[in-house]
């Protein structure tokens, strides 16, 4: 299972696209709704989600947890004791964590990011507290990747795919939306 936790003023792109190409995948994937069961991204696009924060199951199916940006989205994301306690169980197994804009700042504040390569949306580099800066816009330390912005929503998605299945599943599913990899 994955979980991509959406919030009040989500940035849509950063959400959707990933989502999108994971289940392209094949990959279980369900949006959590932390604010509620419909959710309205920072440019007014509501999503109903399958499930509400209160639904999610932390167990031995979870696959990964990706976190979109956008604002005030992140900020409602990092307010949440849900996305809290399901970034913890992920790190402290080493299970995937997609973090993606301003999204990588929760991960900073957490001090998971010491020490890792890690890329904010422009401004929040000093939100990524003990992270190496990364010069790609999207950037995978073991099992943390993280990404600039919605620019590059569709390249953190064939990341996420790539690290749950591999690089010619990921390539496979870039080619069947046109998506020019390189």
């Amino acid at each position: 299972m994955i979980y991509v936790f959406l919030a009040n003023g989500f940035e849509e792109v950063e959400a959707l696209t990933p989502a999108d190409l994971l289940r392209r995948a094949g990959k279980d994937l369900q949006l959590v709704g932390v604010t509620g069961k419909t959710v309205t991204g920072s440019h007014g696009i509501k999503v109903e989600c399958d499930i509400t924060a209160g639904e999610i199951v932390l167990g031995g199916d979870l696959e990964m947890i990706v976190l979109p940006g956008g604002m005030p989205g992140t900020l409602n994301l990092e307010k949440s004791e849900a996305v809290q306690t399901a970034v913890d169980f992920c790190y402290d197994r080493r299970i995937p964590i997609g973090a993606i804009c301003a999204a990588p700042s929760i991960l900073g504040h957490k001090g998971l990011l010491d020490g890792r390569e890690a890329i904010a949306y422009p401004g929040f580099e000093t939100q990524l507290t003990g992270a190496k800066i990364s010069q790609h816009s999207v950037a995978q330390d073991e099992f943390i990747i993280t990404a600039q912005g919605a620019g590059a929503a569709a390249v953190f998605g064939l990341k996420l795919v790539e690290t749950l299945c591999d690089a010619g599943v990921s390539q496979k599913i870039a080619d069947s939306v046109c998506y020019p990899v390189h």
